[in-house]
């Protein structure tokens, strides 16, 4: 049914010193007559999206529709590049996000204004049967609204998690980080196991880590090799760049 390419890694990590780190997960769906986005990231990955949108020969004014897990800053913002697309989320995130003050927090205030007025959005509900092979399923605790997505009619189906699950640790502890509502959140990560139990080789997509499936054992084991890393001016030449790999633990 469709051709998936994620085209942004999520990265399972936080920043120490300098607030949200935001490397999300972005996924582009093809078929059935539509180009797809699950999450468009934040602003910071612009060049890089665009990069990638290029390589896969993906336009954006051919994006037909931008289906976001949640409204936060980090998986939200970059809708405005698709002005051919229409732009799903959830109705009970889109009120809730709408409703909260601005402050210090992860909603991106004034794209939720222009979000909220847009002539293409939709607002889709628990259970709910969008696209072609797509449902929607309330998973709230990291956000009141948090809507994870199962995609069937590909050899194997694939559930996308958004932030409602955002990495392995969260799946294998059954604990959240970053999250408003923990209870909420445990229940969430029950309702994400069933989804992903529920028929065999099914490929969680989250919103801040590798795709994974479950090896013979039921546990989660990664698809694919983690990118990762930094440049930094720590010389007198500019010319000259210091390189840290953080794709992969030290211990």
């Amino acid at each position: 049914m469709y051709k998936i390419d994620v085209l942004i890694q999520g990265y399972p990590g936080k920043s120490l010193c300098h607030g949200g780190l935001g490397w999300s997960t972005i996924a582009l769906l093809r078929g059935e007559g539509r180009t797809i986005l699950v999450d468009v990231g934040a602003f910071a990955v612009r060049p890089e999206f665009g990069k990638q949108l290029k390589a896969a020969d993906c336009a954006p004014e051919s994006v037909t529709d931008v289906v976001l897990t949640h409204a936060h800053w980090d998986h939200s913002v970059n809708y405005t590049l698709f002005p051919n697309a229409d732009i799903w989320i959830g109705r009970v995130e889109m009120e809730w996000a709408s409703a909260t003050p601005v402050g210090f927090n992860p909603l991106p205030e004034l794209y939720l204004q222009d979000l909220a007025k847009h002539p293409k959005l939709r607002l889709l509900e628990d259970n709910e049967a969008f696209l072609p092979g797509f449902t929607a399923h309330l998973c709230p605790g990291h956000t009141p609204g948090c809507l994870v997505y199962r995609m069937t009619g590909n050899d194997v189906p694939v559930v996308f998690s958004g932030d409602a699950a955002k990495n392995r640790a969260e799946m294998l502890s059954m604990t959240t980080d970053m999250t408003m509502d923990a209870g909420a959140s445990r229940a969430s990560l029950d309702r994400i196991w069933g989804l992903w139990k529920q028929e065999p080789g099914t490929l969680l997509i989250p919103g801040h880590d590798l795709t994974m499936r479950l090896d013979a054992a039921g546990k989660p084991e990664y698809i694919g090799q983690r990118r990762a890393g930094i440049k930094a001016w720590f010389n007198e030449d500019l010319a000259v760049m210091e390189e840290f790999d953080i794709s992969a633990p030290r211990f």
